[in-house]
């Protein structure tokens, strides 16, 4: 590669860094304080776009109601199903540690 072509890719590897510190930073700086104005002016509510329930005709129902549910008193019998184990393939193994074990 030509001396003057690599010093060119590093300067703008450099530069391509630089700019990226300086408008991340810059980008932050922006986030925040557009983040505070909308905390200050409600904007970060979760429902601030939506009508209130009222107006809609909605009405809610509580979380108790919507996390009950009957109990089932009837034991849980789990089966286990065994494997079975694959005899020639790990015979096929153990015989290759074997081989390279005698080299």
């Amino acid at each position: 590669m030509l001396r003057i072509t690599q010093i060119l890719r590093n300067s703008f590897i450099r530069l391509e860094g630089f700019f990226s510190v300086i408008f991340n930073s810059f980008s932050n700086f922006a986030r925040n304080l557009l983040g505070f104005f909308a905390g200050v002016f409600g904007f970060t509510k979760p429902g601030y776009f939506l009508e209130s329930d009222d107006a809609q005709g909605i009405k809610q129902t509580s979380a108790k109601q919507l996390s009950e549910k009957p109990q089932d008193n009837t034991p849980a019998t789990s089966t286990t199903t065994r494997r079975r184990s694959n005899a020639k393939i790990e015979d096929y193994y153990i015989n290759m540690a074997r081989d390279v074990k005698k080299n």
